[in-house]
């Protein structure tokens, strides 16, 4: 969701006019009204999202559950002709054996030809920009009144949100969007998503050394900024990948594309198995950079801020010992089919022609209503029998007057990496949610010295577990983001190894080699 952050703020901006007399006579008067950021998860249960859930589950679990029954046909036949065939000559109990061991080769192949590959998440990196674009909030508002581009009332209200927003001082903007009387073009655009995305790229191909002609998938998304020829083009060209190789660039999705991203490489790897996929997340935020004194379309510009994912993907079984992670479910939630949810962000036009990102009044409720839904269809997935039994018992013999069992998510995952957007919107989803400090932390974190990367976020997040040394093989991680439209997407990636502190990971200080933690 590129932009889409902005759809689960909690602010209200109430403008009561003009001040009539003091020092502050002829400013703008406006005050913030904090609402409640999403609705009580428990206030209802949708089924028909319960009963997906356990769709998806089953329809998983098939191939597993029909080809067992088969294998140990076979095998108890065969084994059956092998002790029926003990008295024979020596010659033919040794062709029997000779036969089995054949016939279970076979049967492993086609087994393995019918189940659903596996997919791995071999490595993955995250842009860390130079300190020269590094931005204060102090400094942020300073530039920004002297670029003469907003009212006194329009850098009053900046001035505002950042103090509340959860940002630090160490996240990164460029500046020229910032300088006096200049335009943005396409060619800002252009530059900061080349030096983002190449210097992501070059970390991840330098940690995992895969050789370019095995790059056989290539997925970037990057919401607002649709060139021609494509971002995904421009990779290619640049490090000369394979003429054969698919590509995809995934325009006008949000934050939430990152995991869109990943179905689709998942997909990919599947219909075409023996490469690598590789998947880039990023938004260029000087070119969505809005000029104009609108509160609701300011808010972008306090929250998001630079950043880049790339992340390297196989199907390939003996990738297994060298991954990291390996993908258990992937959800994905989309409301629009409601025309609520539809329109409830969009770019347009402010009254002097200044495009911007507009969100409505109803998003904070329609970002809340979604997330609920993923959580409700990811349940029967992730979630132990017993909670699953205690969820279906308390729904069907509760009293009218209690409300819905909320199930205890963090009996099944060990981690949580929730779309870093605003501190308000993460203690609304930790409250929902029942989660402890330890499992928002890496959100927080993020958000803190990062700000908002988009779609990009959840993969800073993640980072920020492996160089706290967090995550011990066999954790499971969940990652969550949200985009306009309205969507809601899960991810789940189950740990294969313990994770230790990297060269290449955006937390660690390339110069002392220490956790910035």
């Amino acid at each position: 969701m590129a932009r889409a952050d902005p759809e689960l703020f909690s602010t209200e901006i109430v403008n009561r006019g003009s001040e009539d007399s003091g020092v502050y006579a002829g400013s703008v008067d406006f005050s913030v009204r904090v609402r409640r950021a999403l609705p009580d998860f428990l206030s209802s249960v949708d089924l028909k999202y319960v009963k997906l859930g356990y769709h998806y589950l089953i329809s998983s679990g098939f191939y597993h559950v029909a080809a067992a029954p088969v294998v140990c046909g076979i095998l108890a036949v065969e084994i059956g002709k092998v002790v029926a065939s003990q008295d024979s000559s020596p010659g033919s109990s040794l062709f029997d054996m000779v036969s089995i061991g054949v016939l279970l080769g076979l049967v492993l192949y086609v087994y393995l030809g019918l189940v659903p590959r596996s997919t791995y998440l071999v490595d993955f990196a995250c842009f860390r920009p130079p300190d020269e674009f590094k931005i204060s909030k102090e400094e942020f508002i300073e530039l920004a009144r002297k670029s003469g581009k907003h009212s006194d009332g329009a850098i009053a209200f900046q001035e505002g949100v950042l103090k509340r927003s959860g940002i630090g001082d160490e996240t990164y903007l460029p500046r020229v969007v910032f300088r006096p009387e200049h335009k943005i073009t396409l060619k800002d655009g252009r530059e900061e998503a080349s030096m983002v995305i190449l210097g992501v790229v070059n970390e991840l191909l330098k940690a995992t050394k895969v050789r370019l002609q095995d790059i056989g998938v290539l997925v970037v998304n990057c919401g607002f900024l649709s060139t021609t020829p494509s971002l995904s083009a421009m990779l290619i060209n640049h490090y000369k990948l394979g003429h054969d190789i698919r590509s995809f660039n995934l325009g006008g999705m949000g934050c939430a594309a990152g995991v869109i991203a990943v179905d689709l490489a998942r997909d990919l790897l599947a219909a075409h198995p023996g490469r690598y996929a590789l998947v880039v997340s990023t938004e260029a935020v000087s070119y969505t950079w809005y000029d104009g004194n609108d509160f609701d379309m300011l808010l972008p510009n306090c929250f998001f801020r630079m950043g880049a994912a790339a992340i390297l993907l196989s199907s390939r079984h003996l990738d297994r010992w060298r991954s990291k992670y390996e993908l258990k479910q992937l959800v994905r939630t989309h409301k629009g089919t409601e025309d609520r949810s539809f329109g409830c962000i969009r770019m347009k036009d402010d009254a002097r022609g200044t495009r911007g990102l507009s969100v409505s009044k109803d998003v904070i409720g329609i970002g809340g209503n979604a997330l609920k839904d993923n959580i409700t269809t990811l349940g029967p997935l992730v979630l132990p029998v017993s909670e699953q039994l205690h969820f279906f018992n308390n729904f069907l013999f509760k009293r009218e007057t209690s409300k819905p069992y909320l199930p205890n998510y963090k009996l099944a995952v060990e981690h949580v990496c929730v779309l870093a957007t605003s501190k308000k919107v993460l203690d609304e989803i930790q409250k929902n949610l029942d989660l402890t400090d330890e499992y928002m932390e890496a959100s927080r974190r993020t958000l803190e010295r990062f700000g908002n990367t988009s779609s990009s976020s959840i993969w800073y997040e993640l980072a920020y577990l492996e160089a706290a040394s967090r995550i011990r093989k066999g954790d499971r991680v969940w990652q969550i983001g949200f985009g306009s439209g309205f969507k809601c997407n899960s991810v789940v990636w189950k740990a294969l190894k313990c994770m230790r502190q990297q060269p290449h990971n955006p937390w660690v200080d390339p110069l002392c080699v220490e956790a910035q933690i």
